[in-house]
Formats: C-alpha cells, structure tokens, sequence
C-alpha cells in the first residue's frame, strides 16, 4: 500500500490587484503556506492554510503536525488527523479547536488531492459524487468609496452576473451611501451584504431597518462571532434574512447555530472548520436542520477554490451564491483549469485530485516575497 513518505511547507506572499477594505482594515496582500504532501510513489497531493496571527509561526506548526503523516496511508486522512488533534492539542490542555482547524484544513486538503491522484478520480467522487453540473459563485464588489464600488457593480451587471455581495460594517454613513451607490447600478439584481461583525445587537437592528428599502438578499454575520445569542437576537428583530460566518467555524458552532435558530443560513468553509471531510459533516448538521450552506473563502488562491469547489459540487444542501478570492490576488499560483464563473457559474472538474496545476514561477515569486519580508 502506498505511504507518506515526504512532506514539504512553502510560505508564500502574494500582493493584490488592489486594496482590499473591510471593517476589519485595509489588506494589501493574501499569505498563505503551501504544504505538498508526497507518496513513496512520487504522486503528490496539495493544499494551503492561512497564516493568522503570523506566517513563520504558522508554518512551523504546519510542519511539526504533517510530520505525524509520514509513514501512513493517505486514505487514513480523518483518524490521522483526529489523532494528531488529541495529541499535539488536547493531550497538551490546548483546546484551541479554531486555530487548529486553519493548519488541519491544509493538510486534509492535500490529503485528498492526493487520494483523488492516486485513484485517477476526480475529489468530489470520491465525497459519494456530484449533485449539479455546476457551483454558483456571487460577484464580490472592490473598492474604497461609493464610487468605485458603483463602478465595479456597473461592471458585474454589465457582464449579467447574478448576485453582487458589498462589504459593509464601515460606519453607518458610508454604509448607506455605498449599498444605495451598488443598488442603482445592478437593478433588480441580488444584493447581499457582508458586516464582518461590526455592529453592536442595536445597530445590527436599526442598520437592518435602514437597510430594507434596498432590497437585501441578507446580511451576513452582523454581530461579534462569539455570541451566537447576539445573532438570534437580531434575526428575531429585523426582516433581512441573517447568514451566520465568523459565528460558524466548528461543527459544534454549526450545531449551535442551528440549535439556537440563530440563522437563515450557514457561510461556512474548509479553511474555518478543517478541511474538506469536515464541510462534509457541517453540511450534514445544516441540512437536518433545514438550512443551506454558503461556501465561504477567506484570503486564500486558486487552490482553495478548487477544494471548495468539490464541496460545492458534493454536498446537497448548497446555496448558489458561494465565494471565492483568488481573483483578488494579482497573479494567482493556479495556472490551470480556468476558475472564472461565467455569469455566476463554475462547471465541475473532471481531473483528478483537486485537478489544478500550479504556476511554479508565481509559487517561486510568492516564496521571494516571504522570504524578503523576514
């Protein structure tokens, strides 16, 4: 039976087409750490994780964890990981499930490209197989002012896509303005908004309230992510349907959010709960109880697009307005498939693994940049 025999991390640092305004800041630039995981038959699978609070911190981990894979079959992927959990976490009081679901996610990614290479199927096969032809993507609008923003929303509309989603959460003022701005140029289109926790339960309310006139799909995660009481609260008070992310990031926050009835919806992805697998288990728990998952992504590249997007393809419960974020980046390290929606749409993959190929010359130029910052 094949083994792990070797396992490589590669920090790299990838500058954006633009800068990227949020209520949390400004970013320049997306850094993630590559890990490729190779079998003693020379096959290699590959995923990413991302870096917070610091990258060569980060790496390091990523590299002590992967090490425990040397030695044993890829097809082990979920014993293997809940092991080196137990060990390296909770075995050391380190109950600290969330950063660890960002370095295993990388490393269950890898895990499966490789699996899907060395079955000659493609990854969402082996999850039990596809429920569509194709994934649904929205339109993630870029920019600083309510000008920009309107230009970019003139853009999607122009190129018929389906559903436009604004980072809000930024002062009531500018908020206002931008969603008004965005309205006026994509019509009858869909609108959501996104408020990275920026609002206090009252102006969660109150902003929904202003808000309503212009006809929001729903807002997601209005409130601080820790309080999932907070959320309900509002979802209670208010008439725009509340999507729970920053909230969602462990499959017993999935439950509690569907315990607590917290939420019309789940924003959740890989890199939040662990991988691959794990969205597997968090789409089960959103479908008992009634509820769609909206793929979430979150400062990663092409790669993490393709692992999200087996996801999508495998999970029955999908919403069709999922995200993606290596359009941001100014190169992104995927050369190929070709991972732009056309009017919101994203076909399945028929490769195996992940089934991308990656542009090593931008992987090299990414691992530069890292290593320049140091």
């Amino acid at each position: 039976m094949v083994k792990i025999s070797n396992v490589r991390v590669r920090p790299l640092v990838l500058p954006l087409k633009q800068p990227y305004h949020w209520s949390y800041g400004i970013r320049e630039s997306f850094a993630v750490n590559l890990i490729e995981i190779e079998a003693d038959d020379g096959t290699v699978g590959i995923g990413e994780c991302t870096v917070a609070p610091d990258q060569t911190g980060t790496a390091a981990i990523l590299y002590r964890l992967a090490k425990h894979l040397v030695g044993h079959s890829p097809h082990d992927v979920a014993p293997l990981i809940a092991r080196i959990f137990h060990q390296e976490y909770l075995g050391h009081g380190a109950n600290i499930m969330r950063a660890a679901n960002q370095i295993f996610s990388g490393i269950d990614m890898a895990m499966w490209d490789l699996q899907g290479k060395l079955a000659g199927l493609p990854v969402h096969q082996l999850l039990g197989g596809a429920h569509r032809k194709a994934v649904g993507y929205f339109y993630f609008l870029q920019g600083e002012t309510a000008e920009e923003l309107a230009r970019d929303a003139a853009v999607g509309h122009a190129q018929g896509e389906r559903v436009f989603y604004l980072k809000v959460g930024r002062g009531e003022k500018l908020d206002l303005e931008i969603t008004a701005a965005v309205r006026g140029e994509i019509g009858d289109a869909r609108l959501r908004l996104d408020a990275n926790e920026g609002w206090s339960v009252h102006d969660a309310i109150n902003m929904c309230r202003k808000l309503e006139k212009y006809d929001i799909e729903f807002i997601e995660q209005p409130t601080v992510s820790w309080s999932i009481p907070a959320m309900a609260h509002v979802r209670e008070k208010v008439g725009i349907p509340i999507v729970a992310d920053q909230a969602a990031f462990t499959l017993y926050d999935v439950y509690e959010i569907c315990r607590q009835r917290a939420a019309d919806m789940i924003c959740i992805g890989p890199r939040e709960i662990g991988g691959i697998q794990p969205m597997m288990k968090a789409a089960a728990v959103a479908e008992a109880a009634g509820l769609k998952i909206c793929i979430h992504s979150s400062f990663t590249t092409g790669i993490t697009t393709c692992a999200e997007h087996h996801i999508g393809l495998a999970i029955p419960n999908l919403d069709d307005g999922n995200q993606i974020m290596w359009q941001l980046v100014q190169e992104d390290i995927v050369s190929s498939p070709d991972l732009t929606p056309k009017n919101g749409w994203l076909d399945a993959f028929r490769k195996p693994g992940l089934g991308f190929q990656l542009a090593e010359d931008l992987v090299a130029e990414g691992e530069g940049r890292y290593a320049a910052s140091r």
